[in-house]
């Protein structure tokens, strides 16, 4: 190479940019050169050596503050703190490693948070032909049932299949994916309901009682609904005008009012 060189070929030959360069010289790591008569910095190997150097630790996650102290410390000093270095690299490399598995155990999906029927009931939604939005909101309500009752999922997830095996249980999930989307004065929901409390009525009433969720957890879940279908408040006081209350724990309204 030339003797002299432009701040160009220095980041060239050292592998960083011009714009590094110059932030180098403005943190005082790097001597800015004299100018030549025409204005320009010129550099000589020396310079390039010191650039790779301070590349070499800043790609190494030295704080700037301490390369400025490493380039100048003796030997003794600058392999203890390349120790130093090393210990904290490779204690990053343990957390990004478990991140790596975190990463892992989420492309499996719904298996991570769910157990295996409870996967096997939301392959089954889909097979039957219940739009994927719906199929979401039944995960992550599952997912909630899982965390507080594991013990539970079981019955709960053979209860469902039973209930998927009827036609009509399955039209009305296509119909939910429908209404979730109706603003909560459309008229339309007034029947919606209606067609729901037709469906309770064919549940045995011992059913009901069977497969409710703990007050605090079916709580929760109404409170999604409501929150997220707009229509939902008006879907449950239709219920309730029909004797239905709850929407996870559905229950008939004298049945709720003589167990108060």
């Amino acid at each position: 190479m030339s003797a002299m060189l432009t701040i160009s070929q220095l980041a060239t030959y050292a592998g960083v940019t011009v714009r590094a360069v110059r932030h180098y010289h403005a943190k005082g790591l790097l001597p800015e050169p004299d100018r030549d008569a025409s204005g320009y910095r010129r550099y000589d190997a020396a310079a390039v050596v010191e650039l790779v150097r301070i590349r070499t630790l800043a790609e190494a996650g030295v704080p700037l503050a301490r390369v400025q102290e490493l380039l100048v410390a003796g030997d003794e000093e600058f392999a203890a703190a390349v120790e130093e270095i090393d210990r904290r690299l490779r204690s990053e490399i343990r957390q990004r490693q478990r991140h790596r598995e975190r990463i892992t155990q989420l492309v499996a999906g719904e298996s991570l948070a769910l157990p295996p029927e409870a996967v096997a009931y939301l392959a089954r939604l889909r097979a039957v032909g219940v739009p994927e939005e719906m199929v979401e909101a039944e995960r992550d309500a599952w997912i909630l049932v899982a965390a507080q009752i594991p013990e539970r999922m079981a019955f709960y997830m053979e209860t469902k299949e039973r209930q998927l095996d009827d036609p009509d249980v399955r039209e009305l999930y296509r119909d939910l994916a429908e209404i979730a989307h109706w603003s909560s004065d459309d008229p339309r929901l007034d029947r919606a309901a209606e067609r729901l409390a037709e469906q309770f009525e064919q549940v045995p009433d011992d059913a009901w009682d069977e497969e409710n969720l703990p007050a605090d957890l079916a709580d929760l879940l109404d409170g999604v609904f409501v929150s997220s279908v707009p229509g939902g408040r008006r879907i449950l006081g239709r219920l309730e005008e029909l004797g239905w209350t709850g929407w996870t724990n559905i229950q008939r309204r004298e049945t709720a009012s003589e167990s108060a």
